[in-house]
């Protein structure tokens, strides 16, 4: 956004002056696109005034029918996605994470789905869109009460699986990202963003506002992870070619980043167990950590993130992350028989 500042903080601002500043659109248009379409404006009258590069911008676009069709032809590649597996299992499990997550978002927004349902579906949709070479997993988008404020209704999810899913098979979809300059469309997801983030803390007990700040940990060393990456890439070098304590720091963002989201989870709900002082269940929590660590699962010293046997740890620190994981699930343990009795569900504060 702010690589074209005159764009994308224009429709950041028209954006927060609709849905949060409660200023209303000319003719009553959403404010959504009223943010879309003001940074478009702007950035084609500029490139129609002989600034920009809108011409580039609209690069090759041609419309090609593409439409999905069931197939056995994945059958004879699927010896070669047996390395993958690696990858896959834990974004399998992150995915229904995901979906366990929005549909609580949705019910913290007032709108109330099965959680069971919800996996189910995204469930059979990735099958179903596997079955006709597709390779991405489905799951619910985040951020249903910020669509909830821009005025969304049920309309709004048809209207969009029609729209994507039609513009892609008649290849529309991508005259539609042409068109649309990146920088007015950043915004909505910014403002997704501050949705997501504001109702985290809104919707939990207040008292479980240092657990909601924790999760955020390891979000942020992916990020830095995947920034720092690639500037390393630009200047023609690889993280393998780094020396002193930046092997370190590197080591530990890999490690952090890796398998974030559940980590976030696992650190999250521990804190919050601790809070409510039911350190039998953060023992648990932790002891599960220790196990998902040894194997990667979480904390994966691999620049891939990939799996591995609990005995063939790649490097020694995953050992000693596990190790400590232990200690502090003994220790709790341990605290929880001396205060509460084994099974007792803690004292409130």
């Amino acid at each position: 956004m702010l690589r074209d500042p005159l764009v994308g903080v224009v429709a950041l601002v028209v954006l927060l002056l609709a849905l949060m500043g409660g200023v209303r659109m000319p003719f009553g248009v959403p404010a959504a696109f009223a943010a879309v379409l003001a940074g478009t404006l702007i950035f084609w009258v500029r490139a129609w005034a002989g600034y920009g590069e809108g011409a580039r911008h609209l690069g090759d676009v041609s419309l090609r029918l593409a439409l999905p069709w069931p197939t056995l032809a994945w059958l004879d590649a699927l010896p070669a996605t047996l390395p993958y597996l690696s990858i896959a299992l834990p974004l399998a499990l992150v995915t229904t994470i995901g979906g366990i997550d929005n549909t609580e978002s949705a019910a913290a927004a007032g709108d109330e789905y099965r959680a069971r349902d919800i996996l189910l579906t995204e469930a059979i949709a990735t099958m179903l869109a596997g079955l006709c070479g597709g390779v991405i997993q489905n799951t619910p988008y985040i951020g249903h009460p910020a669509y909830k404020t821009m005025g969304a209704r049920g309309g709004y999810t048809l209207a969009t699986g029609l729209v994507i899913g039609v513009g892609a098979m008649i290849g529309a979809l991508s005259a539609l990202v042409a068109v649309l300059p990146e920088a007015a469309v950043v915004p909505i997801l910014i403002f997704i963003g501050l949705e997501i983030t504001a109702q985290a803390f809104v919707a939990s007990p207040p008292r479980h506002g240092p657990a909601v700040a924790l999760t955020f940990v390891p979000v942020a060393a992916a990020v830095v992870l995947i920034e720092a990456g690639g500037f390393i890439g630009a200047l023609g070098k690889r993280p393998q070619d780094l020396t002193g304590d930046a092997v370190a720091g590197w080591q530990t963002l890999v490690m952090l980043g890796n398998g974030f989201i559940l980590t976030a989870v696992l650190w999250g709900w521990a804190l919050v167990t601790i809070l409510e002082r039911r350190l039998a269940v953060t023992a648990a929590l932790f002891a599960v950590a220790s196990a998902a660590t040894l194997c990667g699962l979480i904390h994966s010293p691999l620049p891939n993130g990939a799996l591995f046997w609990p005995w063939t740890p790649p490097v020694r620190a995953t050992t000693a992350l596990a190790g400590a994981y232990g200690v502090v699930a003994a220790l709790c343990w341990l605290v929880a028989i001396r205060e509460f009795g084994l099974f007792s569900r803690g004292r409130p504060r």
